[in-house]
């Protein structure tokens, strides 16, 4: 039997925020596909879906549904993906998985293509992907380690309420549409707090250290991606009223200084990066501009006046493209390329 040209995805979620533009890209783009099943909840299925032209029904996600897939993609819930992504490996498939569920499991590797693609290995048939504020970081980290090695990263970010889902997109639209029309009772059910209008300091449940889950994922998962088991990192992560793209605003520490035109060269040679920063023309990364785009942009690049061997930047990407459903795609062609299927 001869080498494999074509694949069977299933996508596991197919409806959600994620599932929706995995399709838009997957689309696009040239992947050799012979096949695509869109799966969801039973709530779910029966929905139908425009894909090339044609209108595919959802199915709901079986054991059965995933017999015969090459890769199966999941962005749903961590409930989904503790029961689901075993089984496809066990029937087989790639699973590419989008929660946190499987992220820091020794043997589950945690990719970003431009990064880390050395850690996809035969016999590794659950892959993780990063949470989607981290893999802008790392990327960034990745193109200036080249020079010079990393030592500390202190990072903000400010995320926009598509890392929550299409239900909390809906209630910033709303909540914004009542604040402007001079109402006062602005309470919503996906936050704790008004997000119209708003920020909200608190992404995840608090841990340990009065610091939330999601700004300890980007802790270990930094860790991880760059092989750097005791870098320093310390993150404040922030939900901020914007529809799509996911800002961090980033200084790193490293052994020796990198002038900023040096960076912006380094950084711009970096695939997937591309360098926003011109202050003479105010150009710099903006959220609305990075929607619907694929790479992370990178722009006020400066030294950091507090450290000798300092950097400051400030980082822009599609939270739902790059941040999730990009790089799973991305990982997909990354094995296929290294015959790894």
């Amino acid at each position: 039997m001869g080498k494999k040209t074509e694949y069977t995805v299933a996508v596991v979620g197919a409806t959600g925020a994620v599932g929706r533009v995995f399709l838009d890209i997957m689309e696009k783009r040239p992947f050799p596909l012979s096949g695509l099943r869109l799966l969801a909840s039973s709530r779910s299925a029966g929905t139908r879906m425009r894909f090339r032209g044609e209108d595919l029904v959802v199915g709901e996600t079986t054991a059965d549904a995933l017999r015969g897939a090459d890769f199966v993609f999941i962005s749903a819930t961590d409930e989904v993906s503790k029961r689901y992504a075993p089984i496809a490996a066990e029937l087989g498939a790639i699973a590419i998985d989008d929660s946190a569920v499987w992220r820091m499991d020794p043997e589950v590797p945690l990719v970003v293509p431009e990064v880390n693609a050395d850690d996809l290995a035969p016999g590794r048939r659950i892959v993780s992907i990063p949470n989607c504020s981290t893999t802008p970081l790392v990327m960034a980290l990745a193109a200036l380690r080249s020079e010079a090695a990393i030592r500390r990263v202190v990072v903000s970010t400010f995320q926009s309420v598509s890392g929550t889902g299409g239900a909390a997109m809906l209630e910033l639209e709303a909540l914004s549409r009542k604040a402007l029309a001079g109402e006062r009772d602005l309470a919503g059910k996906v936050y704790p707090h008004p997000i119209g209008f708003n920020l909200l300091p608190h992404i995840g449940s608090f841990k340990d250290e009065g610091y939330t889950s999601e700004e300890w994922k980007m802790v270990w998962e930094t860790r991880k991606i760059l092989h750097l088991a005791d870098l320093p990192v310390v993150a404040t992560t922030v939900r901020v009223p914007v529809f799509v793209s996911h800002s961090e605003s980033v200084n790193v520490e490293l052994d020796r200084p990198i002038e900023p035109t040096r960076a912006r060269e380094l950084l711009a040679a970096f695939p997937g990066i591309e360098v926003v920063d011109d202050t003479a023309s105010l150009s710099y990364p903006q959220p609305l501009l990075a929607a619907g785009t694929d790479p992370v942009y990178v722009g006020r690049i400066r030294r950091d006046i507090s450290h000798p061997a300092g950097l400051a930047m400030w980082l822009v990407c599609d939270n739902l493209r790059k941040g999730a459903a990009l790089n799973a795609i991305q990982i997909a062609e990354a094995m296929i390329a290294r015959d790894i299927v």
